[in-house]
């Protein structure tokens, strides 16, 4: 863990440093990637959407989201130089946190199998497989 690293709720003003960090820790690119689509999120669940900052630099990001039934999360950079130092599950704590705050009780979280480390980390963090469901996906 790092004492210097502080966490934050994103800012429409911080969207283009976050695009910048999934771009420098190589996160699988989505179609929703770009600055429209997290300035709609922001104004969604703004205190969900969740930065590791030190001093004025952008080096984690974690989205959550609540819809009053189930919570989720997707989307947790970390940038390369800052990594191994515990700043993930921080991050997947201050969301599981703020959530639980709003009553949530269940978290689900879109892991990308291809995704170097996310399985091992979201496994770490007490997240499990659900075999009981599949994903289904469609780009409107």
């Amino acid at each position: 863990m790092t004492r210097d690293i502080t966490f934050r709720p994103c800012r429409v003003e911080d969207i283009p440093a976050v695009l910048d960090l999934w771009k420098v820790a190589d996160v699988v690119p989505r179609p929703t990637d770009d600055a429209g689509a997290l300035e709609i999120r922001l104004h969604r669940d703004s205190e969900l959407f969740v930065l590791a900052v030190d001093g004025a630099r952008i080096v984690g990001c974690l989205m959550g989201g609540w819809n009053g039934w189930r919570g989720d999360m997707a989307r947790l950079a970390v940038h390369p130089d800052y990594r191994r130092r515990g700043i993930a599950m921080q991050l997947v704590e201050e969301v599981e946190t703020r959530l639980r705050d709003l009553g949530c009780t269940r978290v689900t979280s879109l892991v990308f199998v291809n995704e170097p480390g996310a399985p091992e980390l979201w496994s770490n963090a007490g997240y499990e497989p659900d075999p009981a469901i599949q994903r289904y996906f469609k780009n409107i």
